[in-house]
């Protein structure tokens, strides 16, 4: 006879760090609620440690990564669109179980397989777009092209689980960089299950770290970790803001800030959200050598 009173075991989404899924080693977690109040999963609430070996893998990745062909990237990056689609009906499911109608969490998976392909796209492009010959007065050709930032820090948008998410690591990665990103805390099921995606898409190791967790508890590390060069904040609290900002001041770090976007338009999407992540290299050669 079945026992209709068992308890559920709710599954735990782990972090993803470094290409593997660790616990945090805080061993805190939250449980996550749907609309109904019901228990959902077990999502890690991760530490500054956590962080901190985030950024050590980030770093140890982007060596490689920023050598990595701009065609490679792009190959890289659209083998991650054919895996989420792969995956399209867990992901529409778990919108759904975070506040979405199914109609708009299709929608939402759709545009997000799409965008990945966008920007594998633009990956063998955005150099020549935005790279230069530059007059001078004197014998020498001038180039300025474009490098990667380094290590990015993302905070990702609260609002849109799986796209903002896309949205923002897309462009980041595809440049060169490697990234550390906190997810949602209101809608974390997707950045998981995005980072079981990346970890089957030829992904290196260490390009893309997603940890769970509270802005308010984690905030401050993202924004003022030394070996940070980046960091891209998505939210509209002038507060936060304010704590990016002055925390970035201590080594220099870009402070990127995108807000205010719908990321279903055209607007959230383009060349220039790479460039937002990328530094000009001009150098001088003489003619004739």
């Amino acid at each position: 006879m079945l026992n209709s009173d068992r308890v559920k075991i709710l599954k735990t989404y782990k972090i993803f760090v470094d290409g593997k899924f660790p616990r945090t080693e805080s061993g805190r977690y939250f449980i996550f609620k749907s609309n109904q109040g019901e228990d959902i999963a077990n999502i890690c609430n991760c530490s500054r440690k956590d962080f901190r070996d985030a950024v050590t893998a980030a770093r140890s990745a982007w060596a490689k990564w920023s050598k990595a062909t701009h065609s490679n990237r792009g190959q890289i990056l659209y083998r991650i669109a054919e895996m989420l689609e792969g995956r399209r009906e867990q992901f529409i499911s778990e919108l759904q179980q975070q506040g979405s109608t199914a109609a708009l969490a299709q929608a939402e998976v759709n545009l997000s397989i799409d965008r990945l392909v966008y920007y594998a796209g633009w990956a063998d492009k955005y150099q020549q777009v935005f790279s230069t010959v530059n007059p001078v007065a004197s014998s020498h050709f001038n180039f300025s092209v474009l490098e990667s930032t380094g290590v990015v820090t993302i905070v990702a948008p609260e609002e849109s689980a799986l796209l903002g998410l896309v949205s923002v690591i897309a462009p980041a990665i595809v440049g060169g960089n490697s990234v550390v990103v906190l997810a949602s805390s209101g809608k974390p099921l997707s950045a998981v299950t995005f980072a079981e995606v990346l970890n089957t898409s030829d992904v290196p190791a260490g390009v893309v770290n997603i940890l769970t967790g509270y802005r308010k508890e984690l905030l401050s590390h993202f924004s003022s970790h030394m070996d940070v060069n980046a960091i891209v904040y998505c939210g509209n609290s002038q507060e936060e803001l304010k704590t990016v900002e002055n925390n970035a001041a201590l080594n220099i770090k870009r402070v990127v800030h995108w807000s205010d976007l719908d990321w279903e338009k055209d607007e959230a999407q383009g060349p220039y959200q790479i460039l937002d992540l990328q530094e000009v290299k001009t150098t001088w050669h003489p003619i004739g050598i």
